[in-house]
């Protein structure tokens, strides 16, 4: 492991042989310098780990080096050291920036202590800072796939929220459009990057315990409350909520998140406290809360203050300009996942992907390149290993199941099929399933049990 380095500046030639000599002990290699100018030649040259600073120089004030330095190095953490100790002198330095002051002599026990906790200070924020900017850009825009206007359009107008101060966000779009990435997108590009990224899934909750998820609760709140425990709202402080599926909400824990969006307010379960936070909340919803609110499934009073700035993300089928970028994007992690060489798709394989629906969006286009690749060999993604080869229409943007054109099919038989499809495309949700083909539930499950589906 590399030692550190401290660069010790004092005009007293013994005080910095002293000093070098206990830093040995610690595995620090001491650097000297006898004044202001050779202090700055050293930062100037190869930045030490910490510096320890005398306050009196024969050729400048070392409060005065102290602010040279923060200034231009303010990631190193400068402990003041002086003969002439005073309060005043001590505040001064610690208003400057100075990590410490210690007065002559020295209590070398306590200064060992305390650049160990400077050292450690240190390789900390390093460590903050490396995460932060491997999570910046992770989740930078320039990340994201975007060769159609409409989509160059939604990364504006999400850098322009990101940077803004609302509060809350909303975010629509078919399932698999990327809402959770656009999502964190919001979070690291803002103020509150440093901060916490909370994520709770309403729908994957059942209701009774959602309140407590996401308010905490009291000891003694219910049978099981042993102890105190925050939740998701109070854990996020500073930093942002994302609320995924709001949609699916029943009209009880509505009524609990319309009071705390009006005035980032909330008592925990089994509490009489009000507790404040300065939260960014993102929703998400692949729900249309519009209609949802004029069937009554969704108060009207909570959408209107969800709706401040709303991103509506299209799917896919929309924006057709991204699909072979977004493939060549996906082609290229796949190959460092998988340690193969394939260049792109073939001719074949690119009009299929272009005359596809792709109900599934961005996320079933990242699974069927994924699958094609693990099987394929050659250079090229070929038609072989395609599972949307059975659903793809003969006619650009379209996904049709039959071409009546050729002959024609019992009604019933029509009908049997575009349920199948349904079912298929929402992966067996019946809800969804009934809202494609725009007839209710209760009819679909007859239609399910007419045709033994």
């Amino acid at each position: 492991m590399e030692s550190k380095r401290i660069l010790i500046v004092d005009d007293e030639k013994l005080a910095r042989w002293s000093l070098t000599q206990k830093l040995s002990e610690m595995n620090i290699k001491g650097i000297e310098a006898a004044n202001a100018r050779e202090a700055v030649e050293v930062m100037e040259n190869d930045a030490p780990d910490l510096v320890l600073l005398d306050v009196n120089l024969p050729d400048k004030k070392g409060t005065e080096v102290l602010k040279e330095i923060h200034r231009e190095w303010p990631e190193i953490p400068v402990i003041m050291i002086t003969a002439y100790g005073s309060i005043d002198k001590a505040v001064t330095a610690m208003r400057e920036g100075a990590y410490d002051f210690f007065t002559k002599p020295l209590d070398y026990e306590k200064l060992k202590k305390t650049v160990e906790n400077a050292l450690e200070t240190v390789v900390l924020r390093k460590k903050v800072e490396y995460y932060e900017k491997k999570a910046h850009n992770q989740w930078s825009l320039e990340n994201i796939v975007a060769e159609s206007e409409a989509m160059k359009k939604i990364l504006n107008m999400t850098q322009t929220i990101a940077s803004s101060g609302t509060s809350i966000v909303l975010l629509q779009g078919e399932s698999g459009t990327g809402k959770d990435l656009l999502a964190q997108s919001i979070h690291y590009l803002s103020c509150r990057r440093s901060q916490p990224y909370m994520v709770i899934n309403c729908s994957a909750i059942p209701e009774n315990l959602l309140e407590s998820e996401l308010f905490g609760y009291e000891k003694g709140a219910f049978t099981d409350a042993k102890s105190r425990k925050k939740g998701l709202v109070e854990m996020s402080h500073t930093g942002t909520l994302f609320l995924d599926e709001i949609g699916t909400l029943s009209p009880a824990p509505q009524a609990k998140i319309l009071r705390f969006l009006e005035n980032h307010t909330f008592k925990r379960v089994g509490g009489l406290r009000d507790i404040m936070v300065d939260i960014r909340v993102i929703a998400a919803t692949n729900q249309d809360l519009n209609r949802s609110a004029e069937a009554g499934n969704f108060r009207w009073d909570l959408f209107y203050r969800l709706n401040v700035c709303p991103i509506y993300i299209p799917p896919l089928r929309e924006h057709q300009d991204d699909i072979l970028p977004l493939t060549r994007y996906f082609i290229k992690q796949y190959n460092l996942k998988f340690r193969k060489k394939i260049r792109a798709l073939s001719r074949d394989a690119e009009k299929l992907f272009l005359r596809y629906n792709w109900p599934g969006n961005v996320r079933e286009l990242k699974n069927v390149v994924e699958r094609s690749m693990i099987f394929e060999t050659g250079p090229r993604i070929t038609t072989d290993y395609l599972p949307i080869m059975e659903n793809a229409s003969n006619s650009p943007g379209g996904s049709a199941l039959y071409d009546l054109s050729e002959k024609i099919m019992p009604l019933k038989e029509i009908e049997k099929a575009l349920i199948n499809k349904a079912l298929k495309i929402s992966r067996g949700n019946k809800s969804e399933a009934a809202r494609l083909l725009k007839i209710t539930r209760d009819t679909l499950r007859y239609k399910v049990k007419k045709y033994q589906l």
